[in-house]
């Protein structure tokens, strides 16, 4: 329709019409006169509106499935959210007994020896520091942590501490190549020196090359003067293999140490250092050893009298008993009495 002003005119005209039956209808209320007129256009738009309705209701139903679908998603987050805190939780609660158990263990090694310790958390293994066999802990100067204190867990001899800074310190760890500590054998006493060969046992040479060492020999700590960065008596591996003695000064052996260096996580820096060398009362208790079984062989005759050769036995006055009481036939003697 084009825009003039006798189109304008029917435009207002008919909006004041249309504002004139809804006024009519709603002050007619049930009585409305134009009642009629509406029953009429149901009928000839009804359907007309199906179809309408027909042709949008798909569109209705697929937004309000996109938006149910988000809410859906929404709710498999939260569960999926709550299922993965859960399952953390349960992990904690297991690393917390591990933890528990690895500190309980470390304070009964701190309490025979009586060392003073500050526990510490393992908090990164070697990754700064290049190829060293080391590890970084969650304690530092602020800690009272200083360089050259001796390190240990509740197996034994972890390492010295080489670096401090604030609030850690890096641990150089006893299997790494540049790594050296004084050794005393278990009961005997001969001392040595124990070097790291990474992940092989320690090497450790013993200064009495005629020193009577054999596998399962077990060995400790000798102890550094003022006690750095050694203090005496911490466990430090068995003996796993010796070499012969080749009449040399020195005797090699080869150490399996306690501590798995590979796995670490609660450790124990010794701030303190023992009024006195526990010596061996830091060790273990040895394994009690497994009863080697026996077997016992008993020869006794047949039922009729008859030796396992099938000859019947005889015997007199003279016969004399052998080895496991087997009494000798008398053809035998006869033939050892011609034979001499």
């Amino acid at each position: 329709m084009r825009d003039t002003r006798e189109s304008r005119l029917l435009l207002v005209l008919l909006v004041a019409i249309a504002f004139a039956l809804i006024t009519v209808d709603i002050r007619g209320g049930e009585d409305s006169p134009v009642d009629g007129a509406r029953q009429a256009a149901a009928a000839v738009f009804g359907p007309v509106e199906d179809g309408v309705s027909a042709a949008v209701n798909p569109v209705g139903n697929a937004v309000s499935a996109i938006r149910d679908s988000g809410e859906r998603h929404d709710r498999l987050a939260r569960l999926e959210q709550e299922n993965a805190a859960l399952k953390a939780k349960l992990g904690s609660d297991d690393r917390s007994r591990s933890r528990l158990k690895q500190l309980d263990k470390m304070l009964k090694v701190a309490g025979e020896g009586q060392y003073g310790i500050k526990g510490a958390q393992v908090i990164a293994i070697g990754a700064a520091q290049g190829f060293s066999w080391t590890i970084t802990i969650d304690a530092g100067v602020n800690d009272g942590i200083q360089r050259d204190m001796t390190v240990l867990n509740g197996d034994g001899l972890v390492g010295r501490v080489t670096t401090v800074g604030p609030n850690t310190a890096t641990v150089l760890l006893a299997n790494d190549p540049d790594f050296t500590v004084g050794t005393r054998m278990e009961a005997s006493d001969e001392l040595g020196f124990a070097s790291g060969q990474g992940d092989r046992p320690l090497r450790v040479e013993l200064l009495n090359g005629k020193a009577e060492v054999k596998k399962g020999d077990r060995l400790v700590t000798f102890g550094s003067q003022a006690d750095k960065p050694f203090v005496p008596g911490v466990p430090v591996g068995v003996v796993s293999r010796v070499d012969p003695s080749g009449g040399g000064l020195t005797r090699t052996l080869y150490v399996t140490p306690y501590v798995g260096f590979s796995k670490l996580d609660i450790v124990g820096v010794v701030v303190q250092a023992p009024k006195k060398d526990p010596r061996d009362t830091v060790l273990p208790a040895k394994p009690k050893p497994k009863p080697t079984p026996t077997v016992t062989v008993t020869v006794t005759p047949g039922a009729d009298g008859q030796d396992a050769g099938g000859q019947q036995q005889q015997g007199d006055a003279q016969d004399q008993p052998l080895a496991g009481g087997l009494q000798p036939r008398a053809d035998d003697l006869y033939q050892y009495e011609q034979d001499q």
